[in-house]
C-alpha cells in the first residue's frame, strides 16, 4: 500500500468549478509512479531494464467532487498480480476522509519490442516485489 497526495490545480477544474473527470486518471498515474518508486522499482529503473508496462484497462467511479486547492490522498494497492497482468486499486479521499473516487488500472509487461514478458523467469526480483505487495492485501 502506498499513499500519495495530489493538490487539485486550477487548470484541472472545468467551467462548473469542479475537477474535470479526466484528471483522476492522470492522478492514478502519478500515484502508480509513486507506488513503484516506494517499493524500489521506479519507472526509470524499469525502463533501463527494458520493461514497459502499458495500461490495458482503466475504470473509475466518481463518488464526490473535488475543487481547486483540495488535497486528495490516493491509496494505491495491488489488487491482483498474476505475473503477467497487474491490477492496481486506487482509493481517493479528500481531506475530510470522504471517498471522492474508486478506481482500478490493469497493466501488462512488455519488452522494448512489444513482446510479453514473464516476470517470474526474466525479472524475478521485480516479480517477487509485486507478489509481496499483493500478499499485504
Amino acid at each position: 500500500m502506498s499513499l500519495y497526495q495530489h493538490e487539485v490545480q486550477y487548470y484541472e477544474t472545468d467551467r462548473m468549478g469542479i475537477t474535470h473527470h479526466s484528471n483522476y486518471i492522470r492522478w492514478m498515474e502519478e500515484a502508480r509512479v509513486a507506488f513503484l518508486k516506494e517499493i524500489g522499482w521506479d519507472y526509470a529503473k524499469l525502463e533501463e531494464m527494458g520493461i514497459i508496462s502499458p495500461v490495458i484497462d482503466v475504470q473509475c467511479q466518481y463518488k464526490n467532487t473535488t475543487t481547486f486547492a483540495d488535497k486528495v490522498m490516493i491509496e494505491t494497492t495491488v489488487k491482483k498480480f498474476s505475473g503477467i497482468k497487474l491490477i492496481l486499486q486506487y482509493e481517493m479521499k479528500n481531506e475530510a476522509g470522504k471517498i471522492v473516487a474508486l478506481a482500478e488500472s490493469a497493466h501488462c509487461f512488455l519488452d522494448r519490442d512489444g513482446k510479453m514478458l514473464r516476470l517470474a523467469k526474466q525479472f524475478p526480483a521485480f516479480y517477487q516485489a509485486l507478489c509481496n505487495e499483493e500478499a499485504k492485501e
